[in-house]
């Protein structure tokens, strides 16, 4: 089935939440077919019933619209070489096998697991590389019937060839040799009927057309098994390229969900997932590391990333356009992808350079949209009401605009939930209130200031700041402990941006009451 046009594809097990690394292929052969004016199909691996699950098939096509990795092909969109979920096709794998054992290229075979155990630690004891006897390999319905007899159950294997050399000509890993007389007589279909990946993965690519595998080099080592029936069943061979994983932080080794413990050793991983679950645990959203985990998808959607900012980042792990350009709209990633371009060797995955792609694309945004973006993690988190007035708005408004690049993810204004949450609702921060209200003299010198900040008659951020910087000189105290003092009284906290600005976002009714509350405690 030849094809002019370009058709890639990806083909995910619905086993859980769409994975850094399978984004990045998904958006590589995005990027690929969308640059050919081809065609870009999603395929659901759901064969192996143990280990899929068919609700966690959702995060994955959430994540993927969420990136813009719109498919044209496949699930909720249909097309024509439907259904596009293999639990749904078995019936052709059935007619594949058939033919391959008809061809002579695969048979059934009767050996027990055991039986298939003891050849291969006899190979071992003997200093040889395994390569299954055939022993009980089924040639004739009287093979069968003899093996069936004795009580035993087939399942179908390829017949691989016993020598030889398979070349592949990799469009990112160039020349690639594989020794066939190494290669496994790799089962196919299992003895209750299902079929295995290299089956369905070979048959469906062939029958759907695909053109170019664009897939991760663990995929390498299929690649001869896979060749064998494509050519076993006379289809046309598409062209390989096997993307390089992405790598832990600061290390070579493949990331993975699993490892979750051990990246939190690193501070820059641990300093991600705590800004997330802060997050998260504001919204109440379950924070498991099966579903809350920064090595998938979902965590930086709910987290408040921008979806341009991943992407592009993710596009950098393993490819580049020159020496000189980091950022690209999605646009220019589609002019300018080329697979000549992806790098053989694991790129690493750094916490730091994301946030730095996600600072630099929600700064460019315009306050207002910032604004729009910030404004749902208020609503979920029971801060502001819908609709949200326009009086609402316009203080979210300002709060943005002074937090500035300290909101780098849209769930960060949840750190300014004091802008939002009655006086009495108002927690503070123990360790601030000790270290700047702890004392008399700090006390006394709160509500001097708060006598001030009563008679002003602009509540302005300048004109406040003009009146403090006067206080602490004709007082003779420091400035910053006159700001701090009157931050953990009105934010409780001890941090955060311009006490100017806190104050007149605040405004003078809930800064007076804040100041009265803190003075009012036992304590003092």
């Amino acid at each position: 089935m030849e094809h002019d046009t370009v058709r890639v594809r990806i083909a995910p097990s619905p086993t859980g939440a769409l994975h850094l690394g399978l984004a990045r292929t998904a958006l590589y052969n995005w990027l690929f077919a969308r640059g050919h004016n081809g065609v870009f199909i999603l395929r659901i691996d759901d064969t192996d019933e143990n280990r899929n699950q068919p609700e966690m098939l959702a995060p994955i096509l959430d994540g993927l619209r969420w990136l813009g990795l719109d498919w044209d092909e496949g699930p909720e969109k249909g097309g024509p070489h439907a259904p596009y979920f293999q639990s749904e096709r078995r019936e052709i794998y059935q007619q594949a096998v058939d033919r391959l054992i008809a061809c002579g290229a695969a048979y059934r075979d009767y050996a027990t697991t055991e039986e298939i155990a003891a050849e291969r630690e006899q190979a071992r004891a003997e200093g040889r590389t395994f390569r299954y006897s055939r022993r009980w390999m089924a040639e004739t319905a009287a093979d069968c019937a003899r093996f069936e007899a004795e009580g035993r159950r087939p399942v179908v294997r390829l017949k691989m060839p016993d020598a030889g050399t398979l070349v592949v000509d990799d469009l990112i890993r160039g020349r690639v040799e594989f020794d066939l007389g190494l290669e496994q007589d790799h089962v196919i279909q299992r003895q209750d009927g299902s079929f295995l990946y290299h089956l369905t993965s070979a048959v469906d690519d062939a029958l759907m057309g695909i053109t170019h595998i664009i897939r991760a080099e663990e995929h390498l080592s299929n690649t001869p098994r896979q060749i064998f029936i494509l050519q076993s069943l006379g289809y046309p061979l598409p062209k390989f390229a096997h993307l390089p994983y992405v790598a832990e932080p600061g290390s070579k080794n493949k990331l993975s969900k699993r490892k979750l413990k051990e990246y939190l050793k690193k501070p820059d991983f641990a300093e991600l997932l705590a800004r997330g679950e802060k997050i998260a645990r504001r919204l109440g959203l379950d924070t498991s590391p099966e579903l809350f985990n920064p090595v998938v998808i979902d965590f930086y959607q709910q987290t408040g990333f921008l979806a341009e900012a991943l992407v592009n980042y993710l596009a950098l792990l393993g490819w580049s356009y020159d020496d000189r350009t980091e950022f690209f709209t999605p646009v220019e990633l589609v002019e300018r992808f080329a697979l000549e371009r992806v790098v053989r060797s694991p790129a690493s995955f750094d916490p730091n350079r994301l946030m730095a792609f996600q600072v630099h694309y929600m700064m460019a945004l315009p306050v207002a949209e910032r604004t729009g973006l910030v404004l749902p993690y208020l609503v979920r988190a029971g801060l502001v009401s819908e609709p949200v007035s326009p009086e609402v708005r316009q203080r979210v408004e300002r709060i943005v605009t002074a937090a500035g690049d300290r909101i780098k993810v849209a769930g960060d204004i949840l750190d300014y939930d004091y802008f939002f949450v009655r006086d009495e609702e108002l927690v503070y921060d123990e360790p601030a209130v000790k270290k700047w209200l702890g004392g008399e003299q700090q006390c006394r010198m709160l509500a001097r200031v708060r006598e001030l900040l009563a008679g002003a008659v602009q509540f302005e951020s300048e004109v406040l700041m003009r009146v403090l910087e006067d206080f602490a000189r004709r007082e003779n105290v420091k400035g910053m402990a006159v700001s701090q003092a009157l931050r953990v009284a009105v934010t409780g906290k001890d941090y955060g941006f311009g006490i100017g600005d806190v104050l007149s976002i605040c405004g003078k009714e809930r800064v007076l009451a804040r100041i009265d509350r803190v003075l009012e405690r036992d304590r003092f």
